[in-house]
Formats: structure tokens, sequence, C-alpha cells
């Protein structure tokens, strides 16, 4: 077991680090030139600076470490600590996968080798798909399977991050509840390791959220969706399907329902219309929102209000304490924030054409 203090001390630890450095990340950035200029089919009319997951990944990893020291992964068995570890090591190696593509621009096929590559390492060292629980059939044991859904799992959810980091706020916003959500059903179900990662990357992305809520000052940039995306991954494989109990395999799924449906749908899309499922466009679900007519702030919280209902879904799957009145909360958010960007889109629309009458 890990005492609750050191839970609050990895979140404040990271939130701290990330508040302090951003700026300093921002400066250095800004003095080497390393910008995102403003494009077609980018939202950001001016060069920022996209390498606001430097900061995200030392925070996160340093406050574990701290934790670490300070004996709160102590009473772990050696093959928990190993998973640990290869979290710690995946995590890190995404990073750099990512950062350099920030600054060099490697290939959709290069990115994708190394990030198998580094998928497959940490398989080897414990961080599988095994099994899954499946209603009516049971357990089925993968065997050599283990090793492909594992790499496309890891590799899905990163990319499934890195393709929603489209407006201020919108990934680091969707991955905090994802991540808030991995924190509460690991708890529950006993995966403390994966609750102690969880509560660290949670507050780096607080803190980090700070600075990249609209209108953002830093962008994470691909380093910082690698990292991530990858750490929720791998946090989902060691601690919501480990269970025997069928309805684990849905928990991964419902937590990031948002990013992995958006990449599917993008991906169809793309495919049946011939173009490469790489090729950049604006088919995400966030581009489809703005082109409707809502606004960036209101196109942002209206998925933050859709991914929290589809997190607490998760938590009524295994009935987690009074997941119905979480549920029922957050379903009446998601409504009252639908209703919202009805009246935006509508609103703005009647107004027009009563202007256009006059």
């Amino acid at each position: 077991m890990v005492s609750f203090g050191y839970y609050v001390v990895a979140f404040i630890i990271a939130a701290l680090i990330v508040f302090k450095t951003i700026p300093l990340v921002k400066a250095a950035a800004i003095k080497y030139q390393y910008t995102d200029l403003p494009a077609e089919r980018k939202v950001h009319r001016q060069p920022m600076v996209r390498l606001g997951g430097i900061s995200i990944c030392a925070s996160t990893l340093i406050a574990l470490f701290l934790v670490w020291s300070l004996g709160g992964l102590a009473d772990f068995p050696p093959e928990v600590t190993l998973e640990v570890w290869a979290v710690f090591l995946g995590s890190f190696c995404f990073f750099l996968i990512g950062v350099t593509d920030d600054l060099v621009n490697l290939s959709p096929l290069t990115r994708l080798l190394l990030q198998a590559a580094v998928a497959s390492l940490v398989w080897k060292m414990g961080v599988r798909i095994s099994f899954v629980s499946l209603p009516g059939v049971g357990i089925a044991h993968l065997e050599w399977l283990s090793l492909p859904i594992t790499v496309l799992w890891l590799t899905g959810v990163v990319n499934g991050i890195n393709w929603i980091d489209g407006l201020d706020g919108l990934a680091s916003g969707v991955a905090g509840i994802a991540g808030v959500m991995i924190l509460l059903l690991s708890l529950f179900m006993g995966e403390t390791e994966a609750a102690l990662i969880s509560a660290a990357l949670v507050g780096s992305l607080l803190g980090f959220l700070y600075y990249n809520f609209n209108p953002a000052q830093i962008f994470m940039g691909d380093g910082g969706s690698y990292f991530i995306g990858f750490t929720i991954a791998s946090l989902s494989v060691i601690g919501l399907v480990k269970s025997a109990v069928a309805t684990t395999v849905l928990l991964p799924f419902l937590v990031l329902a948002v990013p992995l449906l958006d990449m599917s749908a993008v991906i169809t899309l793309r495919l049946c219309h011939g173009s490469s499922p790489f090729q950049a466009d604006q088919r995400h679900l966030h581009h489809r929102l703005l082109k409707a007519g809502l606004s960036h702030r209101l196109t942002v919280l209206l998925i933050y209000a859709l991914t929290l209902w589809a997190g607490s879904l998760a938590l009524v799957s295994v009935q987690f304490p009074r997941s119905p009145v979480i549920v029922g909360s957050t379903t009446i958010l998601l409504g009252l924030v639908i209703w919202r960007a009805w009246q935006s889109v509508h609103g703005s629309s009647m107004e027009q054409g009563v202007g256009s009458r006059e």
C-alpha cells in the first residue's frame, strides 16, 4: 500500500515544477527560435513555442523519483517495480521521439517505427496485455498476440492524444481528465503504482494547463503529447486490465473514448477519400465543431464534458462508490454544455439572418 500523503506530494511537486519551469522553457525557445509558425490548418495566428512537453516530462519524472526516494515505492514486489521502471523508460523514450520531431521534423514512417520499437521494448519489460476477459466467453489468453496488441494499443493511444492537440488546452485537459479517471479506478482496484504515477501526471497537466488554456502561451508539442499519451496508455495496461473481471476490458476504451474515436473516424474518412492516414487535414472533431460555429473555448469545454461523461461510465462499470450520482452529474453537465453550444450556433445564425434582412 502507498500512503495517501505520497499521492499528494507527487501531485503538488509535479504541478509546482511545471508552473515554475514553463516560463524558462518559453524564454529559451524564443531565444533560439524554436517556434511553431502559423499554417492553413492551424488555429494560432502567431509563432508559438511548442516545447512545453519538456516541463511536463521533467516535472512528472522528478516528482515520482522524489516520492521513490522518500520510500513511496519501497513495498512493491520486484515484478511491479520492473513495470514502473518500464513506464518511466518508455515515457521518456517517447518524449525523446516527440521532441526530436518538434526540432527536426521526422517523417511519419520514422516516427511510427521508433514508437513500435520502444513499445516492443516496454512489452519485453512486462507492460503487456496478456489476456482479455470477455463477457460470456471468460478469460482469453493472447499468447503470441500479446505483443502486436500491446504495441498497437500503446502507439494508438499516443497518436490519439497527439492528434487532438489542435486547440489551446484541448489535449492537456482531455489527458488530465483521463488521468484523474485512471487514478480513481486504480485506487479502487488496488493498483497503487498506477495511481501514484497518475497523480504526478495529473499534477503536471494541471500546472501546464494554466499556461496552455485559451489563449495559450505555450504548446506541449509532440514531445509532450507523446509523453502523456504513452504514460496514460501504459497506466491503463498496468492499472486497469489486470483483473479477470469481464468489464475491465472496457475501462481503457471508456476513459480514452474521445481521442480514440476521433482518431478512428479521421483515419476511416481519409482512407475512404483515398488519402494517406497520416495526411494532416481538418476532419477532427474539434475542427468540425469550430466550423459549426462554436467558439474556441466552447469547443474545448464541450470535448472536456464529453470526456468526463465517458470516464464516469467507466466508474459505473466497476461499481465505484456513488458512481450513479457521478454519472448523473456528468450527464447533466454534458447536457448543459451541449445546450450552450446549440444556443451559441443557432443564436448567431438568427442574428445574422436578422442583420441580412435589415
